[in-house]
């Protein structure tokens, strides 16, 4: 049987990658956005790991570590930090706390499931389906096969974590895909490689997805290329429909659901070939 994981992390964007990771890799993965809604979950599923950030918004990681090693059914059970702190004396401190060791952020995702693994003393498992490839190559895997490369998406956002969920959704369906942080770049990749779609986020400080539609609508070679926005900052009363008529193709949340993604840049995908026949 698969081992149950919690994980206690605030940023949705991280919480959906390491839940990605974890679960295409056949882990059983429970999910907590603040300290104490993590401290119940592990205290009525007494997970078989947790992994917990350090920097919540209403209790430490620290606190969570040393409250849960206090605990008699859960002082056995790993507790692993994922943290960005980089300072002298901070791998002491995670110990110290009662952690039972840390991985840093941003995480690799080409190393993450087998980091995870070693916590738990057993052999990393195979993945579910099809293994997710990651930017540096895949996941003990050769790419999958079936469908080959399908088509090009171009990913655009100034999140690293969020270009890393991207290429985690859809490398593994046989997509290729690119990564770009900022309008410029995602300009000059569009030109070199013209991709068949362009995943971008609104909001980047570069330069927003509006401006790089407005630039690909008025370069003849890309102007036909669809671009889809998605966007977690837009106010709720944003009308899509105003977004799309900037030029944009499609207009999505975030939080989105991986399938839910996956499906509207096939639509989208589909759609352009149907033009184009």
């Amino acid at each position: 049987m698969a081992a149950q994981i919690l994980v206690i992390e605030d940023h949705a964007a991280n919480r959906d990658l390491v839940t990605y990771l974890l679960t295409a890799y056949g882990y059983t993965v429970l999910q907590a956005a603040d300290g104490r809604g993590g401290m119940e979950i592990a205290m009525r599923e007494q997970p078989d790991l947790i992994i917990c950030d350090i920097q919540l918004p209403d209790i430490s990681g620290y606190e969570i570590a040393a409250q849960l090693k206090r605990d008699d059914r859960l002082r056995q059970k790993p507790i692993v930090a994922i943290t960005a702190l980089a300072m002298v004396g901070d791998r002491e401190r995670v110990l110290l706390a009662g952690f039972d060791g840390y991985i840093s952020k941003p995480i690799a995702p080409e190393t993450f499931v087998a980091d995870v693994a070693n916590f738990l003393g057993g052999a990393k498992p195979a993945p579910k389906e099809q293994p997710a490839t990651v930017p540096n190559g895949p996941l003990e895997a050769q790419p999958p096969v079936s469908g080959a490369q399908r088509a090009t998406i171009l990913a655009v956002d100034n999140v690293p974590s969020n270009l890393d969920l991207a290429r985690s959704i859809f490398e593994p369906s046989g997509y290729r895909v690119l990564l770009a942080d900022d309008v410029e770049e995602a300009m000059a990749i569009a030109r070199e490689t013209r991709p068949d779609v362009v995943l971008s986020d609104v909001n980047m400080p570069e330069g927003s997805g509006l401006e790089l539609v407005l630039r690909m609508k008025s370069d003849p070679q890309l102007s036909d290329v669809p671009v889809v926005l998605i966007s977690a900052t837009l106010p709720r009363d944003t009308r899509d429909d105003l977004v799309v008529a900037a030029g944009a193709t499609k207009f999505l949340r975030r939080p989105i659901d991986p399938d839910v993604l996956l499906q509207e840049i096939e639509n989208c995908l589909e759609q352009s070939r149907r033009a184009h026949a």
